[in-house]
């Protein structure tokens, strides 16, 4: 093996990584700055060139075909290590070529009429609700949680986030509220269990579907509750509020400017949307081909400029805007932890390749939020500027009032998740994540 060595010789610098070849020869790479030590196998000999030519997607490969095995560390230690060294590592020449190649192409890569994103959202939203539930918090939140101190519990931290966005929307009894992109329901649940509104969340995931309508019945919430199967730019109706939580990242950059007209039009004159989305500190880029092919396709996180030009473009006023810079790295390290302590049922759901896709992919993420240019934006947004009080007191005020009533509310929905997945707790043990955390 020639290539490999020679790439990895070139980009570690921080760490140390010690690589064994399909002959059983040991190289080693040590960096001068501080970093984990990994030690990993490759089995397959064309790994040299693959890895070589496309370092982000064959190595990903590689790794859930398990062709590439981590002897001392886990996937998360490896990708700790790449991440440490990014700069070298997206500088390498296939690097730099599949990325320029991906840019440029980029609005064929995320061109998502309704068609195309109804398909893109079945890929993995339909994984199956049995899945997601193994690892996600109690109300099955599948976005970041809000970590004020860092020390919060999964499920503190996800309560405190759909309370910090119900807060800053300003809402009264009697609204009608409208979420787009509304998973299993959990922020529509919250919201009229809480906040007392009346609230229509739309997805094109029919497995979320499904579980949210059930939901809603189980707590009695079917007259404040309602989900449909309908995409963002059917909607004719408007609306007092608009939230809208992890749905942006799957509009495409052809379509958000279409988004945010269409946020315009469905609001009353005196509305006001919350949008919640993963986002970057760098300029407009592209989704890596990893995450493109085999976890969100058609998906994108825009970055704030780009995002931005379209507000603009749509009529609205940016009333408020907010930057979450870490909190999805503890919250994805919450999810992977979980993920892990059952991961043998996951293999049992589908089969070991799966189960490595998803350990690579939590990782990634992870690392992405605590080591990358990953964060998360918020935009308050109005069609009337004066929609909001001035300053941003208004939102421990309103935040207050509705932890308040969340003590009947919480446990309410909660025991409705329960009933629908017929279960008493489906939540890893203390037990097992002790193992898993201890190991």
């Amino acid at each position: 093996m020639k290539f490999l060595p020679r790439l990895l010789s070139r980009i570690i610098h921080a760490g140390t990584l010690t690589l064994t070849v399909p002959d059983g020869r040991v190289h080693e790479f040590r960096g001068t700055a501080a970093g984990p030590h990994v030690k990993i196998r490759i089995t397959d000999p064309s790994l040299d060139w693959k890895i070589f030519l496309k370092p982000e997607l064959a190595g990903a490969e590689a790794y859930m075909d398990g062709k590439l095995i981590v002897e001392d560390g886990d996937a998360y230690s490896l990708l700790q290590l790449i991440f440490l060294n990014k700069g070298d590592f997206d500088n390498s020449a296939g690097q730099r070529f599949w990325y320029a190649l991906s840019v440029t192409f980029r609005r064929y890569l995320q061109y998502n009429p309704l068609a195309k994103a109804r398909r893109n959202a079945g890929h993995h939203y339909n994984t199956g609700n049995d899945f997601y539930r193994m690892w996600l918090d109690e109300d099955m939140q599948y976005s970041c949680a809000y970590f004020p101190t860092g020390q919060e519990t999964l499920e503190e931290a996800q309560v405190l986030k759909k309370r910090h966005i119900a807060a800053k929307m300003g809402l009264a009894p009697g609204q009608k509220v409208l979420d787009i992109g509304c998973g299993w329901g959990g922020m529509a649940l919250y919201l009229a269990a809480v906040a007392d509104v009346e609230v229509t969340g739309v997805t094109l995931a029919e497995e979320q579907l499904k579980v949210a309508r059930a939901r809603a019945k189980a707590a009695g919430l079917e007259d404040r509750v309602k989900f449909e199967l309908r995409d963002y730019r059917e909607v004719t109706e408007t609306y007092d509020r608009v939230v809208s939580v992890g749905m942006l990242e799957h509009v495409g950059i052809n379509h958000l400017g279409e988004y945010f007209r269409k946020v315009n039009d469905v609001l009353k004159p005196d509305g006001v949307a919350l949008i919640h989305s993963i986002s970057s500190r760098t300029p407009p880029s592209t989704t890596g081909p990893f995450l493109r092919k085999y976890i969100f396709p058609g998906g994108y996180a825009p970055s704030v400029s780009e995002s931005m030009t379209c507000v603009e473009h749509s009529g609205l006023w940016l009333l408020d805007s907010e930057i979450w810079r870490v909190h999805y790295a503890p919250t994805l390290m919450h999810w992977r932890q979980r993920f892990m302590a059952r991961r043998d049922e996951a293999v049992a759901m589908y089969d070991e390749r799966f189960a490595r896709m998803w350990e690579f992919y939590l990782a990634a993420c992870e690392c992405a939020f605590r080591y990358g240019d990953s964060h998360v934006f918020q935009f308050q947004l109005g069609r009337d500027r004066a929609a909001m009080p001035l300053h941003r007191d208004y939102v421990a005020g309103a935040a207050a009032k509705l932890a308040a009533r969340e003590a009947e509310a919480i446990p309410r929905i909660n025991a409705a998740t329960r009933t629908v997945f017929g279960e008493a707790a489906d939540m890893p043990t203390p037990a097992a994540m002790a193992v898993y955390e201890n190991s």
